[in-house]
């Protein structure tokens, strides 16, 4: 993509306004959003992904309404608080719906720092599914006792929905939106982001299997929890961080103007 000279001049404007580390956060959230349209979990401008601001835990970044998310750049993305009013100029807004997911979740987890909504074809389908996500495959078993599930209540408008999905993720770092999508939240935009890329994966490979039509292989609670613990052992720190540099690499050779 050919990056305008309007688009350079807002990028220089608003990078000398911020802290470089909310610009380093906007770098890594608009990456985000074109690793989501790579791996095909976008869903045109719709759903959303939010990051807290660092050293501002009262407001938080979130992609502009209206735009694709292979067009997301980081002085393009809408800083907010949790009112839901903007913190600077910019001709964008803000998905309503976002607003209400986005400010329920960063403002009733202090421990979390993203937040990722998606409606891809494997999440909504895995999420109108009576089972929801079968402790099934090693993939699936990443997100074992740490998956939760929410009722659907109608388009997230009703702020006084907000409360319920703050108590059904609990302490939880991924939830199934019943018949809706999927929430993953991490402690970086990295966490939230290969967390949902495992929940995505894992949704496809168990469709695929119900649609063989043959009788899948149960595991053994002792097996389910003796992966779970595995996966933490090998995993510390910030789940996500190892990845998160070949993912930027990936998305500097897709199209570098996402750092604009």
């Amino acid at each position: 993509m050919t990056v305008s000279p309007a688009t350079v001049s807002r990028r220089l404007d608003l990078e000398a306004k911020v802290s470089p580390e909310e610009w380093r956060q906007r770098v890594d959230l608009a990456a985000c959003f074109r690793l989501m349209a790579h791996y095909e979990i976008a869903d045109l401008t719709f759903t959303h992904v939010s990051a807290r601001v660092p050293g501002e835990p009262n407001n938080f970044l979130i992609n502009p309404f209206h735009v694709m998310f292979d067009e997301v750049t980081a002085s393009s993305i809408v800083k907010i608080d949790m009112a839901g009013k903007h913190q600077h100029d910019t001709p964008y807004v803000v998905n309503p719906a976002g607003y209400t997911i986005h400010s329920a979740v960063l403002g009733g987890r202090s421990d979390v720092v993203c937040a990722l909504h998606t409606h891809s074809t494997a999440g909504i389908a895995v999420s109108s599914l009576e089972c929801g996500l079968l402790a099934m495959s090693q993939t699936s078993l990443r997100l074992h006792g740490n998956l939760s599930y929410h009722d659907y209540e109608g388009i997230a408008l009703d702020h006084d929905e907000r409360p319920r999905l703050v108590r059904d993720l609990g302490a939880n770092q991924a939830m199934v939106l019943r018949n809706h999508g999927l929430l993953t939240v991490g402690r970086s935009v990295a966490e939230a982001f290969v967390l949902m890329h495992r929940l995505e994966f894992a949704c496809r490979a168990q469709l695929q299997a119900q649609a063989a039509g043959t009788k899948l292989i149960a595991l053994s609670g002792n097996v389910l929890n003796h992966a779970a613990q595995q996966f933490k052992a090998i995993t510390p720190g910030i789940y996500g961080d190892l990845e998160w540099p070949s993912l930027l690499r990936l998305c500097d050779r897709l199209d570098p103007s996402y750092k604009t």
